[in-house]
């Protein structure tokens, strides 16, 4: 049985077009609410006019941008029919330890700051793009994973959403306000790797089953 993709088949961006999202995510840090398309343009060293064949409008550009920032967060392969508590922790936790990584880059921060202001003042629609190809579709990334767990019987809970939720603010805790708000924290790679791993142990002990994940637990580590 061939391995399962964490999220549904995506039309993944030329390398030239990824190109130019990275230039939209450094102007973003840089320049912040004074993105424009001319900017990106000469960033990316292309017209204008490929940038509205690519994407439509400024609108459709920073939602892909933002749908390849998401996609960065990812749960991993495994193989469903014989998922165990093993390769359901290591799934976790590769998850969590990739947002980890994407909510406190520079460029997140700064995307996500630019969104909030936008939201606030309605000045754009960079909120709910945020919200729509951010949050939401990074939810019903792991949903497969959290169900596919429940269905080797070793999650146990009612509605994936609710636990996707509790799983989210183990794994986040404080760290992104902290950092929205200009909280000087720095994470790096060997504390995303002790947080992810913390958060998904405390995830599995309450909704693991007892009779596996009691098994493969490990005590969280300081």
């Amino acid at each position: 049985m061939a391995a399962t993709p964490d999220t549904a088949d995506m039309e993944e961006p030329t390398a030239r077009q990824q190109a130019v999202l990275d230039a939209v995510l450094s102007l973003m840090v840089e320049e912040g609410d004074q993105l424009t398309m001319t900017a990106v343009a000469r960033r990316a060293s292309c017209s204008k006019e490929t940038l509205y064949k690519w994407f439509g409008d400024r609108d459709g550009l920073l939602a892909a941008t933002v749908r390849w920032q998401a996609a960065r967060v990812r749960a991993g392969r495994y193989d469903r029919p014989t998922l165990d508590i093993g390769t359901l922790r290591d799934s976790l936790k590769g998850f969590a330890a990739t947002w980890l990584a994407v909510i406190s880059s520079p460029t997140s921060i700064a995307l996500n700051r630019l969104a909030i202001g936008h939201a606030a003042s309605r000045k754009s629609n960079l909120g709910g793009i945020v919200l729509e190809n951010g949050r939401f579709a990074i939810g019903e990334r792991l949903r497969p994973v959290l169900e596919a767990g429940r269905e080797a019987g070793l999650l146990a809970f009612e509605d994936s959403e609710t636990a996707f939720r509790s799983f989210f603010g183990l794994v986040g805790r404080d760290v992104q306000i902290r950092l929205l708000l200009g909280d000087s924290l720095t994470l790096g790679p060997d504390e995303i790797a002790r947080d992810a791993a913390r958060a998904t142990d405390q995830f599995l002990t309450l909704y693991g089953r007892a009779d596996t994940s009691t098994n493969v637990l490990s005590a969280p580590e300081a």
